[in-house]
């Protein structure tokens, strides 16, 4: 088991008991105790837990999603070929907005290099952009989040409402046709609703794993959403109900 996963694994035990064990952990996992000290270590540093003696607590919220740094790493081919599948439904010469997460980021990346006027709402999406000619960047003003690197706040919210894009592209932390598209953060589905009334078209980016979660926030119903795209992983059942709604959907 890699260092990812087994963050990962922690992370999932901490959700479920709040607090681990050092000596549990080790035999969970197949590795060292010398090792999960070190993993929580890196994950205090990380302000994800706090240690204790001979084991650790969380410091997740129940409305918190998983860190950036854990995410990034999750399901990397398919959120990249959701990027790619995204960026070919944009032309050249549109005016999007680009979402943050590390979904949004894959997206950021594929247009890095196109003809088109982005605005991402995340540091991590900017980056990718950056010196990617003949790309336009508009920077999104707002508070930084940490760790996240996404932008949220009246700025951002204003700074969108200011601009009318021809695509919006969203990342979400769950999707349902019951529940819609919602989100951890309170501030973060609000930015994601502004997006969707400053575009013509919205397209929801979103792996697999996003149609078992609905998070804390509502952001929209799937109504507001005119295209999904996925991977072949996501459960048909999920798609039919999506489909139903007119949307259309695209796996990959």
């Amino acid at each position: 088991m890699d260092l990812s996963e087994r963050h990962a694994l922690i992370i999932d035990r901490l959700r479920s008991a709040e607090r681990v064990d050092v000596a549990e952990l080790a035999r969970a996992i197949g590795t060292s105790e010398v090792t999960i000290r070190r993993d929580l270590e890196q994950l205090a540093e990380q302000g994800v837990l706090r240690r204790v003696r001979g084991g650790a607590v969380s410091l997740l919220s129940r409305g918190e999603g998983p860190p950036f740094v854990f995410r990034e790493v999750d399901n990397v081919e398919a959120k990249r070929r959701i990027g790619a599948a995204v960026a070919g439904l944009i032309q050249d010469g549109e005016a999007v907005v680009v979402d943050g997460g590390t979904t949004g980021l894959e997206v950021a990346r594929a247009l890095a290099g196109r003809r088109v006027t982005v605005m991402p709402l995340s540091m991590q999406a900017a980056g990718a952009l950056a010196n990617a000619a003949p790309t336009r960047i508009i920077q999104a003003g707002g508070e930084v989040r940490p760790g996240e690197l996404a932008v949220t706040g009246p700025l951002a919210e204003a700074g969108l409402r200011a601009l009318r894009f021809d695509t919006a592209v969203l990342s979400c932390c769950g999707a349902s046709a019951e529940h819609g598209v919602t989100a951890y953060d309170p501030a973060d589905a609000s930015l994601k609703s502004v997006a969707i009334s400053s575009a013509a078209r919205t397209i929801l980016a979103a792996d697999a794993a996003k149609f078992a979660r609905t998070a804390m926030a509502v952001v929209a119903p799937l109504t507001r959403v005119d295209v999904l795209v996925t991977d072949t992983a996501a459960p048909p059942e999920a798609l039919e109900a999506i489909a139903a709604l007119g949307i259309e959907v695209h796996r990959v």
